[in-house]
């Protein structure tokens, strides 16, 4: 089975904050988190995405780019977007499909807008999504706080479209990569 690990959002100013953006929560484990996994996925020899969006820091400068503190290996292809769709305008898709991806771990920021529509978008158009629980984040909101959005997500997106294609949420330190929608099925 061809898989891809898709990084989204993981950029410098995104997870530490800036004047617009308040800095994600548990900062340090999502670094190691998403590290862990690029690991795991390039020992299972799976695809590695990132992809960034055009927004934070008017798309330019170390804010823009993927937090330092991630090891982005040589390989990886780097998309960037203009909207919260990691999958709107990008090429990510034809990518996805001319690799011939069926399986898809998601990571990355922020849980209620990219990392949503992007587990939602992938499952619709023909992929099966690991969501990796303890691998994405996003900052408080006058409505709930972070830790509430992330749990509500992992709890809302755990066997979400369960039909052809569906999401499930697995933990970092999990065989990501050896996926389980089938014992689902």
């Amino acid at each position: 089975m061809n898989q891809a690990l898709l990084v989204i959002d993981a950029q410098s100013d995104l997870i530490n904050g800036s004047k617009e953006e308040k800095g994600v929560i548990n900062q340090q484990q999502l670094l190691a988190n998403i590290n862990s996994v690029i690991k795991e996925a390039l020992r299972e020899q799976a695809l590695i995405v990132f992809v960034r969006d055009l927004d934070i820091s008017e798309g330019k400068g170390k804010g823009f780019q993927v937090h330092e503190a991630i090891h982005v290996p040589e390989q990886a292809k780097i998309f960037n977007k203009e909207a919260t769709n990691s999958f709107h305008g990008t090429g990510l898709k034809s990518y996805l499909e001319e690799n011939q991806i069926e399986h898809l771990v998601i990571m990355g920021c922020q849980t209620e807008h990219c990392i949503d529509t992007a587990v939602r978008t992938a499952t619709v158009n023909g992929f099966d999504v690991t969501l990796v629980g303890d691998g994405h984040s996003t900052s408080d909101k006058t409505v709930l706080n972070a830790q509430q959005i992330i749990d509500h997500h992992n709890h809302t997106l755990h066997g979400h479209y369960k039909v052809e294609h569906f999401s499930i949420v697995r933990k970092a330190d999990e065989d990501l990569f050896k996926p389980i929608h089938d014992t689902y099925r």
